[in-house]
């Protein structure tokens, strides 16, 4: 499938680990795809306005800066993660190894290929993804209330402004978004 990058436009995005397995369920290896996104949005200054890191994919909802494809930054964000848990994993000879592993004897961290992604076009549908980018642990069943999961940008959401990954607030009224307390 082409992809149809409209320059300006935010984008949902989610890129999966290989096989779908909860390869970012260790809470060092999430830490460091956090990190990564950090990394990446340092490097090509796009916006990000909400995220969750699964234990098997990555949401983000986020604006391209000027001229840059998004694609640029998530492959920064998916090689920088893969070079820096590959080769401990290796080193280990952890079995997970076995499952990674393809036809071609490389071990692929995260799935193959672009992931799925979506043009958001106007403010009601900015807000459906961003409700369900942080429902989503709590519609998978892993914690009771958006704000019990630590790998997402909710709390931010909910008002507090410190953590490592901040987000941008996004465009349209701002008194509808400070604060917001959707989550209740």
């Amino acid at each position: 499938m082409r992809r149809l990058e409209i320059p300006g436009d935010i984008r949902f995005v989610t890129f999966s680990c290989n096989h779908r397995l909860p390869l970012l369920r260790n809470p060092e290896i999430a830490t460091i795809c956090q990190e990564a996104v950090i990394a990446a949005r340092e490097r090509f200054g796009f916006q990000l306005f909400a995220w969750v890191i699964m234990p098997e994919h990555v949401h983000l909802l986020a604006r391209p800066a000027d001229r840059t494809p998004l694609s640029r930054a998530l492959l920064a964000i998916k090689l920088s993660v893969s070079e820096r848990v590959l080769p401990r994993w290796r080193e280990l000879n952890a079995p997970v190894l076995d499952r990674i592993v393809h036809n071609d004897g490389k071990a692929r961290f995260w799935l193959k290929g672009g992931g799925f992604d979506h043009n958001v076009r106007d403010e009601g549908s900015l807000r459906k993804f961003i409700w369900y980018i942080h429902r989503n642990p709590v519609e998978r069943g892993l914690v009771d209330t958006p704000s019990d999961w630590r790998l997402s940008s909710v709390r931010w959401w909910m008002g507090e402004r410190n953590g490592q990954l901040q987000c941008d607030s996004p465009p349209g009224d701002p008194r509808y978004w400070i604060a917001w307390d959707g989550y209740q």
